[in-house]
């Protein structure tokens, strides 16, 4: 069964205009049919008004349909209420945003907690404070950030935070990984780096479904579907994605100035093996 299925998926929104003229009608999405099963790793493109937003905010269970049924790990999304969609968008996703979206005045580990301290909260669910600690630093392990967990956001790099917020996105052990352009406030060092942890994460096992406007983010991603009007136009398999981490060795290698710099942890340390045992690195 699909981790993610869409069917007949429309989103139509009704402008009104201004005094004596008729509402506006966009159709933002057009019979939208979509489905990946899990470990796949998708990347979702497409131009300016082509959708992409609305349908990652329907996938993120964010808004609802017009038409048409979107069915997450087993559960029919588009007549759910507001308490079914919070246990949705707490339990089955984990977002990864382009701004980070971290709480400027909570550590590093505090940050990854969230989602546990509200899962908690949660009828019939138990779980200690220590409890929820521990997962929150495997975690933050997990993405190379042992040592920084006590670190607020504004002493963390821009790629720290972004781990950070992948940390977080995955402590929940979601259905999906959501990421909405995750690398576009990072240079292209820690873009490769991030795309190897997702990479890396995806190695494991882990639906990652990524919106992009970048045809070499695409390049690191197994699947590229593209939206233009509301309609999918194409879903095309890659069948040899490009390795984040050998692309990040050789873009070090042309930057002399980051030679001395330290090998990230965790994961992406995994994932270098990984590449070097398959003779990538």
């Amino acid at each position: 069964m699909p981790v993610i299925e869409l069917r007949g998926i429309k989103r139509i929104y009704r402008m009104e205009g201004k005094q004596n003229e008729s509402s506006v009608v966009v159709r933002a999405l057009r019979g939208v049919d979509f489905a990946a099963g899990a470990g796949e790793f998708v990347s979702v493109m497409g131009p300016s008004g082509s959708g992409k937003s609305t349908l990652m905010n329907i996938l993120g269970c964010l808004d609802k349909p017009s038409e048409g049924t979107y069915t997450l790990d087993g559960i029919e999304t588009s007549k759910s209420d507001a308490d079914t969609f919070a246990y949705i968008r707490n339990r089955k996703i984990g977002f990864v945003f382009q701004s980070f979206n971290l709480l400027a005045r909570t550590t590093a580990l505090e940050n990854v907690e969230l989602p546990l301290f509200y899962r908690s909260r949660e009828k019939g669910e138990k779980r200690s404070a220590q409890s929820r600690k521990e997962r929150a630093v495997i975690a933050l392990r997990e993405v190379g950030l042992e040592k920084r967990m006590d670190h607020f956001p504004s002493q963390l790099s821009g790629g720290q935070q972004q781990r950070v917020a992948i940390a977080r996105a995955t402590v929940n052990d979601p259905a999906f990984i959501l990421a909405d352009e995750p690398t576009g406030n990072l240079d292209t060092g820690m873009t490769l780096e991030i795309m190897g942890l997702f990479q890396e994460l995806n190695r494991r096992g882990k639906t990652i479904i990524m919106v992009t406007h970048e045809p070499e983010l695409a390049a690191y991603t197994k699947r590229i579907i593209t939206l233009r009007d509301g309609e999918l136009v194409s879903d095309k398999p890659l069948t040899q994605s490009r390795n984040a981490l050998d692309d990040l060795a050789r873009w070090k290698r042309n930057h002399a100035l980051l030679a001395g710099e330290a090998q990230p942890a965790g994961l992406l340390c995994a994932a270098e093996k990984y590449a070097a045992e398959e003779g990538a690195l």
